[in-house]
């Protein structure tokens, strides 16, 4: 399987739901970490669009979206964390923003509106993923999940965050280890 071999540092990761979290917020989610260190972790869930889309969210921050083509675009729920708070997760543009996490393979995720303002505009990151709120873990905890079957870990690819239909995210993450949903056992130690 592609589980990485050391826990201490799943950025870049996707973590998918095992059946055992059926009950909790993160039921049937596919989760990218953005950042994951000794002190905890911080990701983004991709397959849970709200029902906000882009033009909503501009239209409540007051910024004009002058590109008509984005304002369907969903806005995504990305964990229980600051649910208030917009986190972009998006492709680098070369244009240093206000508040910016260099993630990986070219990835930032950036928490400041100027990231938004480029993007109503004619500029911005080609490719980006909108989210209020985010996943948080305390230290040690994201590693006793996975630890206990809470979580399967793989290597991100930016193309399921960016390009794969919402619906098909999560089948497209379990690919990636090459296995299906269907699959899946609630008992530990079971594929």
């Amino acid at each position: 399987m592609n589980r990485p071999a050391d826990v201490s540092n799943l950025s870049n990761q996707f973590l998918i739901a095992m059946p055992g979290l059926a009950e909790s917020a993160f039921a049937s989610s596919v989760i990218y970490v953005c950042e994951h260190s000794p002190r905890g972790a911080l990701g983004l869930v991709i397959n849970r669009p709200t029902d906000i889309v882009l033009g909503d969210l501009f239209a409540r921050i007051e910024l004009p979206l002058l590109r008509a083509e984005l304002a369907q675009i969903p806005v995504y729920y990305g964990g229980p964390v600051q649910t208030e708070r917009g986190f972009v997760l998006h492709d680098s543009d070369g244009h240093d923003y206000a508040s910016t996490l260099h993630v990986a393979a070219g990835l930032q995720m950036t928490t400041s509106k100027d990231v938004l303002e480029r993007i109503a505009g004619d500029g911005g990151p080609r490719r980006f993923f909108v989210a209020l709120g985010y996943a948080g873990w305390s230290a040690g905890q994201l590693e006793d999940e996975v630890a206990h079957n809470g979580w399967l870990t793989v290597e991100a690819d930016a193309t399921i965050v960016f390009d794969t239909p919402v619906e098909r995210r999560m089948d497209a993450a379990m690919a990636l280890i090459g296995i299906s949903s269907l699959s899946l056992s609630q008992t530990p130690g079971h594929a």
